[in-house]
């Protein structure tokens, strides 16, 4: 099979690879749209110690099952969670499984695992992560399941009812996506929250009823915090009331300033969010529904050959470039 391999810090080769060999509970799956996700591009140049070369990246994928394999048969249109859970440990057992003691995730190699993924004509999964497509989802839509899943989680962490009122602190990809699930929950009040007049643009555009670069004097119920550094933690803190709730789902710095007093003497509820929890239904819905809109969000659709060149505008923050698709 051909397959996009990263060799090296920044390094891309297109190389001709055996078929992924599958367990007896895995699936073979002929790759027809993979996302480039915003971790792999902070990741290709070994900087997050998360994609040791040698490596095939990727993992926001939808395809057709390649060989037929239990209750899942040749042709079948799915998606797949990114994330490879045991299905046996403790966390797996209470339904836990983005915290799993044996987590692995698809398109990435570090010190404790390998994992090869889908910029690659075929990858293999297990089937208990798979997800059989709606029928009105083309598999470049499908290929978005695994941000708007995140979004999905960050809104259940944030635990936000129908009525409140919610700031998004930062209106990048997943932002964006954020402010679609709260409009779908029935979420009263969005305000966007954005250094980027572009964004904010999009975030209106996606139901945003508030948009602006300050949370100074805001007194919400709930803020989703989409960035992960000291500034946007800051103001996600301070745009909720007294008793307020904070999810954290971006995490660009590894460690942050944050504002420790402002937390405990108001007492917020501050949540983590990692990954997704068994999301990918409730986005599949949400996408074939149309209260998700991902079409606007897709830049360019493109070939292995052509993705180290995407992969190069991506790091360099090319302007109006959002999601790109390669289809191997």
């Amino acid at each position: 099979m051909r397959a996009l391999q990263l060799i090296g810090p920044s390094q891309f080769d297109l190389v001709e690879l055996p078929k992924p060999v599958s367990g007896a509970d895995d699936v073979l799956i002929r790759v027809r749209a993979c996302g480039i996700c915003g971790s792999d591009v902070h990741g290709m140049d070994g900087s997050t110690g998360r994609r040791i070369p040698p490596i095939i990246m990727g993992h926001e994928a939808a395809g057709e099952v390649a060989e037929d394999s239990g209750k899942w048969k040749k042709g079948d249109r799915v998606t797949f969670d990114s994330t490879i859970y045991c299905g046996a440990c403790d966390y797996c057992q209470s339904g836990q499984i983005n915290l799993c003691d044996n987590r692995q995730v698809i398109g990435v190699s570090c010190k404790e695992f390998h994992r090869d993924g889908a910029y690659a004509e075929y990858v293999s999964v297990p089937s208990r992560v798979l997800y059989r497509l709606p029928d009105e989802l083309t598999y470049d839509q499908a290929a978005m399941v695994e941000p708007v899943a995140v979004a999905v989680h960050a809104v259940r962490r944030a635990k936000v009812e129908a009525g409140q009122r919610v700031a998004v602190i930062g209106a990048g990809m997943i932002g964006l996506f954020v402010i679609q699930v709260l409009k779908a929950k029935g979420v009263s009040h969005i305000a966007a929250i954005d250094i980027d007049p572009n964004k904010l643009q999009l975030a209106k555009e996606m139901g945003a009823d508030f948009t602006g670069n300050s949370s100074d004097g805001m007194e919400l119920d709930a803020a989703i915090e989409a960035v992960g550094v000291s500034d946007s933690v800051t103001m996600a803190v301070k745009s909720v009331r007294k008793g307020g709730t904070i999810a954290l789902v971006g995490n660009l710095a590894p460690k942050i300033e944050f504002p420790l007093q402002m937390v405990v003497t108001r007492e917020l509820s501050v949540y983590g969010c990692c990954a997704s929890q068994g999301e990918y239904g409730e986005a599949l819905e949400l996408i074939a529904s149309g209260q998700v809109k991902v079409d606007s969000m897709i830049s360019a659709r493109i070939s292995l050959e052509q993705a180290p060149e995407y992969f190069e505008r991506l790091h360099s923050r090319e302007p109006g470039l959002m999601k790109v698709i390669v289809c191997p």
